[in-house]
C-alpha cells in the first residue's frame, strides 16, 4: 500500500483531508473521556473529549500512520438544535501540513451573522445550517448525526455549502446505526447508544470506537457491510444494460494495441462476455436482434487497466466510469477484497476484473496496517501459500519486511508461480531487492533512492519528501543510470511507477485538490468537493526550487526507463479512475508517443499479468472488455477523459448516468 491515503476508503481519505469523519460523542456529565482509533484493528490514536464547563467541548485527537497522521485540538459550543455557533480548531493533517480554522455566529448580530475562516476558504453568511469544518476532530460527525436527528424531516443545510440528510435509521441490539447521507458518494453510517452518544464509526480498514463498542466491532461490521452490498446491488441492476442477444458495436475507429495503428468505419460483434467478429462495416452483419451501438466515428479501444488500487467503497464504479475494465489490488483486507471480487465478477457490485496481489509486511512500529506480518521464513512462506491457495497471482512486500527474507518469499513465489513485486524494503536498495528476486517495483521514487543508499529507513513518509532535494543531485546522464536500466531490461524488470502520486507530492497544494481531480472536482457533490481540496505535501522553507522541478526531474526519468526498454505499466494508487486517466496524461506530458501509452495501459498489463488470451486488444475471441471514446486521444491524451461507453464481459454501463447516480453534477 502506499504512503498516501486511500481513495477506497472514505474513512481512511478523511483522515488525510478532513482530519477524519467524525465520530465519537462524550457521555452527558462526564468531565473525560478516551476513544480509541484504530487501523485495520492495531491501535493508533486517541480522542480525548474534556467539557470544562458547561456547553463547551475540548477536544484532542492524534494518531500515527507511519510516521504520518493527524493532530488537532478545537473547542466548540453549540446551541439548542445542536448547530455550531463558535468552533476555533488548530493543528496539522495527514501529511504534517499545519491549520487553523474559526467559525462564529457574531452574538450581537440580529440577522444571525456567521463567518469562518480556514486554510481552503474565508467567507460569511446569514443563512441557517450547520457548519462543517474543513479539518475537524472525528467527535464533529456525532455533533452532524444528533443534530439531523433533531432537525425538521432529519435534514439540514450545511454550511458552507451543500446539505446533510438521515437516509436510514435501525437497531442492533442496544446499539442505533444512522445512516447520513450528503456527506460521501454512499451513506455513512454512523452507531449511537440508546442515550444518543456515539458508539462507533467504522469502514474497511479504520475503526474510532469506545470501550462499549469495540467488543461488537464484528456485528457492526458484519451490519455494515449488508446494508452496504444491498446499497450497490440495487445500483447495479438499474445501471447494467445486458444485451438480450447479440451486441454489435458500429462505425467505431478501432485502436489496435498491437500494431498501434487506427482503423476507421469498423464493426464488433459481441455474443454473450465474448467478442465473435472484428472487421469492416460492411462485412459485419447484424444478427436478427441484436442490440446496435452506433459509435458514430468514436475511438474504440480495449478496455484500460489500472494495476495500482486499493478497493474500497465505490472505487468500482468510478472505474467503470473512466473506462476501466481490469484492475489489479495491491493490498487489502483480504477477506473482505476476496467477496467484493466474487461481487464484482457476479454483477452484483459494479467494478472491473482485477487481479489480486497480497501484501506481505514485517514487524514494528512503522509497519504497514495488514494482519500478514511476518518475522520468520517459515512465516513468509507460510503467507505466499495462503494467498496462492486462494487464487492470488503475486504477493507485494512492503517497506517493514526484512531484507534477509526476500529470497525466501520470492522462492515460494515463483515456486507458486505467484510474481513477486513491492516497495523496495527499508534498509536495502533495489538492485538488492530484485537481485533477491523481485519481478517488479512499486513507485519510481524507489528507483531514484537506489543511487542514494544514505537514505535507509523508507518506512516512513521521507521515502517521498528526501525525493526533491536527491533529484536536483542527480544527473541522468551518469552511467550508473544507464547500466541499471541495462541491468532492469536484462532482468526484465516491471515498473509500475505511479506517477499521479508523485505528481501529488511534489505539485499539489495543501489547499487545491490533487492535480489528477482537478478537471472534474468542481462537479462533485459540494461536501465531497470540499474536503477533497486539502491534502498535499507542504514544500519545506527553502526547498521551492526543488520541489519545483521534481516532477518535471521524475518525467525525464519514467522516460529514459522507457526508452530503455524497462517494461511500464500505468497505476495509479489514488481517487479511482479519474487518477488512471492522469497518469496516461503524465506519459504523454513525459514524452511517450500517445499510442504507445495506451499500449501500456491495454496490452502491456495483459501481457505482463498471463491474460493476453482473453484481454488487451479487440479480438474474436477475447473478452468484450471495450471503451468508447467520444474524442481522439492519440491526438490528445486528456480525451481519454471523455468516455462515452464502457463496455465489460458484453455488459453496457453509460459513464455518465453512473456519475449522476453518484451526485455529480454534468460536464
Amino acid at each position: 500500500m502506499s504512503g498516501r491515503q486511500r481513495r477506497a476508503s472514505w474513512l481512511t481519505v478523511w483522515l488525510g483531508a478532513w482530519l477524519s469523519a467524525g465520530l465519537l460523542v462524550l457521555a452527558t456529565g462526564a468531565s473525560a473521556r478516551e476513544d480509541r482509533v484504530q487501523i485495520h484493528g492495531n491501535p493508533a490514536g486517541t480522542q480525548t473529549l474534556t467539557q470544562p464547563e458547561p456547553g463547551l467541548t475540548v477536544v484532542d485527537y492524534r494518531y500515527n500512520d507511519r510516521g504520518r497522521g493527524d493532530v488537532v485540538q478545537a473547542r466548540w459550543r453549540l446551541d439548542a438544535q445542536g448547530l455550531p455557533v463558535w468552533y476555533e480548531a488548530e493543528g496539522n493533517d495527514y501529511w504534517k501540513v499545519a491549520f487553523r480554522e474559526r467559525f462564529e455566529r457574531v452574538p450581537a448580530d440580529p440577522g444571525g451573522l456567521a463567518r469562518w475562516a480556514n486554510r481552503i476558504e474565508t467567507g460569511e453568511t446569514r443563512a441557517a445550517g450547520f457548519y462543517l469544518p474543513a479539518n475537524p476532530p472525528p467527535e464533529f460527525m456525532g455533533v452532524l448525526a444528533r443534530a439531523l436527528l433533531k432537525a425538521p424531516g432529519r435534514r439540514l443545510p450545511l454550511l458552507p455549502s451543500g446539505a446533510a440528510w438521515i437516509e436510514g435509521d435501525e437497531r442492533l441490539g442496544t446499539l442505533r446505526r444512522v445512516s447520513l447521507r450528503g456527506i460521501e458518494f454512499t451513506p455513512v453510517p454512523v452507531w449511537l447508544h440508546d442515550n444518543g452518544d456515539t458508539a462507533a464509526v467504522v469502514d474497511d480498514w479504520f475503526e474510532v470506537l469506545d470501550d462499549a463498542a469495540a467488543p461488537q466491532l464484528p456485528r457492526l461490521q458484519a451490519a455494515q457491510q449488508a446494508a452496504a452490498q444491498a446499497w450497490h446491488a440495487e445500483l447495479a441492476r438499474r445501471h447494467t444494460r445486458q444485451p438480450a442477444g447479440a451486441l454489435l458495436i458500429r462505425g467505431a475507429r478501432l485502436f489496435d494495441p498491437v500494431s498501434l495503428t487506427v482503423q476507421a468505419g469498423r464493426s464488433v460483434l459481441i455474443r454473450g462476455e465474448r467478442i465473435v467478429r472484428v472487421g469492416a462495416d460492411a462485412d459485419v452483419t447484424a444478427p436478427p436482434g441484436a442490440e446496435v451501438i452506433a459509435a458514430a466515428g468514436r475511438f474504440l479501444m480495449p478496455g484500460l487497466w489500472d494495476v495500482h488500487q486499493h478497493f474500497s467503497n465505490v472505487d468500482g464504479v468510478f472505474d467503470l466510469i473512466a473506462g476501466v475494465t481490469s484492475a489489479r489490488d495491491m493490498a487489502n483486507d483480504n477477506e473482505p477484497l476476496l467477496a467484493r471480487v466474487k461481487r464484482f465478477d457476479a454483477g452484483t457490485e459494479l467494478g472491473p476484473r482485477v487481479t489480486l496481489a497480497g501484501i506481505i509486511e514485517g514487524v514494528g512500529p512503522l509497519a504497514g496496517p495488514t494482519d500478514v506480518k511476518v518475522s520468520t521464513a517459515e512465516q513468509a512462506r507460510a503467507a505466499v501459500d495462503w494467498y496462492a491457495d486462494r487464487g492470488y497471482a503475486q504477493v507485494k512486500i512492503y517497506s517493514s519486511f526484512s531484507p534477509a527474507l526476500v529470497e525466501a518469499v520470492a522462492d515460494r513465489a515463483h515456486e507458486r508461480g505467484l510474481r513477486v513485486s513491492g516497495h523496495v524494503p527499508a534498509f536495502t536498495y533495489a538492485r538488492a531487492f530484485i537481485e533477491a528476486g523481485a519481478d517488479e517495483i512499486q513507485h519510481l521514487n524507489f528507483i531514484l533512492l537506489n543511487f542514494f543508499p544514505e537514505v535507509q529507513d523508507t518506512r516512513t513518509r521521507d521515502r517521498y519528501t528526501v525525493l526533491a532535494d536527491r533529484l536536483s543531485r542527480f544527473d541522468l546522464r551518469e552511467p550508473r543510470f544507464a547500466e541499471f536500466v541495462a541491468f532492469l531490461r536484462e532482468r526484465h524488470t516491471v515498473l509500475d511507477p505511479t506517477m499521479v502520486v508523485l505528481e501529488g507530492l511534489f505539485s499539489g497544494e495543501p489547499a487545491r485538490a490533487a492535480p489528477a481531480l482537478r478537471p472534474v472536482v468542481q462537479r462533485f457533490p459540494a461536501v465531497v468537493r470540499r474536503r477533497l481540496l486539502s491534502g498535499a505535501v507542504a514544500v519545506p522553507p527553502g526547498q521551492e526550487a526543488a520541489y519545483a522541478q521534481a516532477l518535471p526531474g521524475l518525467l525525464r526519468m519514467l522516460k529514459a526507463l522507457h526508452d530503455g526498454g524497462v517494461t511500464i505499466m500505468p497505476g495509479s494508487d489514488g481517487f479511482a479512475g479519474y487518477s488512471l486517466h492522469r497518469e496516461l496524461e503524465l506519459y504523454a506530458q513525459a514524452g511517450i508517443a500517445n499510442a504507445e501509452v495506451l499500449r501500456l495501459a491495454t496490452l502491456t498489463p495483459a501481457r505482463v499479468l498471463g491474460v493476453e488470451k482473453d484481454r488487451g486488444s479487440i479480438t474474436a475471441g477475447k473478452l468484450a472488455d471495450l471503451v468508447l471514446i467520444d474524442g481522439d486521444p492519440l491526438a490528445s491524451m486528456s480525451d481519454i477523459r471523455r468516455v462515452w461507453r464502457t463496455v465489460k464481459g458484453g455488459r453496457v454501463y453509460d459513464p455518465a448516468a453512473l456519475e449522476q447516480a453518484l451526485g455529480l453534477s454534468s460536464p
